[in-house]
């Protein structure tokens, strides 16, 4: 007995829309189970991770809050993979960016200006874009894999953050912890006014708004679109592969660094030997899950932001494993993959060897 993938000759364009919905549910119906399985109540369970987080104010703001560097990081890896570049390593570029940013509070504590804020923003977005360009010079110079270069680029930059703050700019006066010294007032970023909600929210929302129209309303949003689904179409059009991955990388790392120093400046006010959960993995699942279209990337990123509080809910309500936001986020991207593949593919049980097709795929 063989299974097979048959390709549709047409797809539902009412099931792509309902398909993360699907997902959604589909991710909530089996937590319950593994709730349950757990000895816990299922419906206070799911209660407590998806619902009890939305109840409360200060809940409310620490969702948005982890949804912000989400949804950012989503949009510079939607432009990747719209163009058929596989940028892994977010979550380094995100580092990166929060070192690059951090060198004027840490090394130049002195400097206090208007100036501060912005250049720290500026330099952040630049630490991202290098560190991504890194992996995007190889596979256009050296035809390399950028999905392992990228990756390994993620523990490069962990390991240097862990260097830096336990070694060169660990704070003097922190009684020898591992952390950098506390940014100044002028390297802070500010908060809403009336919430605790960070600026970096009003920046990312504007961003994502300003990509979709890029995307949708421009020459280069074409160009992206265009090479992603036929590389050889763009070539007859003039685009060039080498120029698109270089920009697509280079976009998505400077969001990805812009997200990592509006983090440490909004939130920590300094660095720390860890300062990210996970972000740049975890917006790989936001950018699928939202279509990768900046809008629906925006309520994606709020949905996962949701696992990371309900889950810290669930942990200290009911003393569940503080690892079970990994394992439902893990399961939210195997049902979205699952349910986008059975929209491009029907499955087809056969007893016998089919013959070779372009249409068919085996599993």
């Amino acid at each position: 007995m063989r299974i097979e993938l048959v390709k549709r000759k047409e797809h539902s364009e009412v099931m792509v829309f309902l398909s993360p919905v699907i997902a959604v549910l589909l991710t909530a119906l089996t937590a319950g189970i593994i709730f349950a399985l757990s000895g816990l109540n299922p419906f206070e369970a799911l209660y407590k991770f998806f619902i009890d987080p939305l109840t409360q104010t200060w809940s409310l703001e620490d969702t948005i809050a982890a949804a912000t560097p989400l949804v950012l990081i989503a949009c510079g890896l939607a432009v990747c993979y719209l163009s058929n570049n596989w940028n892994i390593g977010a979550e380094g570029q995100f580092v990166v960016g929060a070192l690059f940013g951090s060198f004027l509070p840490v090394m130049l504590p002195g400097f206090e200006s208007f100036l501060t804020l912005p250049l720290m923003l500026v330099c952040g977005m630049i630490g991202g874009a290098l560190w991504a360009l890194i992996p995007a010079f190889l596979k256009t110079r050296f035809n390399t894999n950028e999905i392992l270069t990228s990756l390994m680029l993620v523990y490069v930059a962990s390991l240097l953050l862990d260097y830096l703050v336990r070694g060169p700019w660990r704070d003097p006066d922190g009684f020898n912890f591992p952390e950098s010294r506390i940014f100044s007032d002028a390297a802070t970023l500010p908060s809403i006014p009336g919430t605790s909600i960070s600026m970096a929210t009003v920046i990312t929302i504007g961003i994502a708004l300003v990509l979709t129209v890029i995307l949708t309303k421009t020459l280069k949003g074409f160009e992206i679109r265009v090479m992603g689904q036929s590389p050889r179409a763009g070539s007859f059009a003039g685009f060039s592969s080498k120029r698109l991955s270089l920009f697509a990388f280079g976009l998505s790392g400077a969001l990805a660094g812009l997200a990592g120093i509006m983090v440490v400046s909004g939130e920590m006010n300094q660095l720390q030997p860890t300062i990210s959960p996970g972000y740049g993995f975890t917006a790989i699942i936001v950018a699928f899950l939202g279509r990768l279209n900046p809008v629906g990337i925006i309520v994606a990123g709020f949905v996962l932001a949701l696992s990371y509080i309900g889950g810290e809910g669930v942990q200290s309500a009911m003393g569940v494993s503080d690892k079970i936001a990994s394992v439902i986020q893990g399961l939210l991207l195997f049902f979205v993959l699952a349910c986008d593949t059975l929209i491009l593919y029907r499955i087809r049980f056969s007893s016998r060897r089919a013959p070779a097709s372009a249409e068919v795929s085996h599993v």
